[in-house]
């Protein structure tokens, strides 16, 4: 017998290490258990058993995270998505759904609200809320968009797969302190949701602090029309107008809005000359945020073949590396 094939017999089948370590989670044990997870996952990777090791992973990450340990549970997620890029797993519909299963396994807790600001214990339950939501975006995140890259690389889609894209996005939004909103138009944009991002942009534009709503709209057609995506560009500005009148909000009325306005109507025909004007006639707006020239630069490239005067200038240079 080959030395890698004793090896291989050495180790006992997957389903017996993971019950084992479900007993040792259960009572409490998250630390000794996680290092098991990890030594274990990795004998079975080394010998190319990496139906076992993803089995391993996926059950102690889901496991650690319905006990809140976000920092166990997020680590196991992370190596779940490693193993799949070491095994050279293609991206499909059941990866995607196991992927997903450990998604909704991360902790969404709400922010206590109605605080009394004079009550010192109170202040440092807050402090500790907020501690413990950085932590839980952190991981949610650093694992989302490690799948993210690797469903870019070994899938369909080279933005990677869409519905990730709206896990990230969501999850982000409705769990950080502070949302950011960059972030979160970036991935619904790459997502196939956009009822979902226009129902997020209401409720942010709510919250906002005046005057910042159009750009909240404005970064999110942007974000549509940098990838090509006019449709869905145009469709998100219909959804959100009909939300805002449901919710009597009242929908921006801005140098800005009137700028994304006629942009989208000329993106509708064969005009760089007009596109052209358009940037420069509504240049004061446009600059209120300093990544929209950057878009602009990736719809001229788009939808009219300009080429970046800096080529190696991509979205956004090196802020949404995966």
């Amino acid at each position: 017998m080959s030395r890698e094939r004793f090896r291989k017999a050495l180790l006992p089948p997957g389903l017996e290490n993971i019950e084992k370590l479900k007993k040792i989670v259960d009572e409490g044990n998250y630390y000794g258990a996680q290092q098991m997870y990890k030594t274990t996952s990795a004998r079975y990777t080394s010998v190319g058993r990496y139906t076992e090791a993803l089995d391993l992973l996926q059950s102690g990450a889901c496991l650690q995270l319905e006990h809140d340990q976000v920092t166990c549970g997020g680590e196991l997620a992370a190596l779940f998505v490693e193993t799949l890029v070491k095994a050279k797993v293609d991206f499909d519909d059941d990866y995607l759904d196991r992927i997903r299963k450990i998604y909704k396994k991360f902790p969404r807790i709400p922010l206590p609200e109605n605080l009394d600001l004079a009550d010192d214990e109170a202040i440092h339950r807050l402090s500790e809320t907020l501690g413990a939501a950085k932590t839980r975006v952190q991981s949610c995140s650093s694992f989302l968009k490690a799948a993210i890259k690797w469903s870019a690389e070994h899938g369909p889609r080279k933005i990677g797969s869409p519905e990730l894209h709206d896990m990230l996005a969501e999850y982000i939004y409705s769990e950080s302190p502070e949302a950011d909103m960059t972030r979160v138009c970036f991935h619904f944009a790459r997502g196939r949701n956009p009822k979902k991002f226009a129902s997020t942009l209401v409720n942010f534009m709510g919250k906002c602090y005046p005057g910042e709503d159009d750009l909240a709209i404005a970064r999110a057609v942007l974000m549509y029309l940098s990838i090509g995506n006019l449709r869905d560009a145009n469709n998100i500005m219909d959804e959100i107008k009909k939300l805002a009148r449901a919710k009597e909000l009242e929908f921006p009325e801005s140098e800005l809005m009137r700028f994304i306005d006629y942009l989208l109507q000329t993106l509708m025909r064969d005009a760089l000359p007009l596109f052209n004007m358009l940037r420069q006639k509504f240049s004061s707006c446009i600059d209120r945020d300093p990544m929209f020239n950057e878009l602009l630069d990736d719809i001229g490239e788009k939808f009219y073949g300009v080429r970046r005067k800096n080529p190696l200038q991509g979205m956004f240079g090196d802020l949404f590396k995966m």
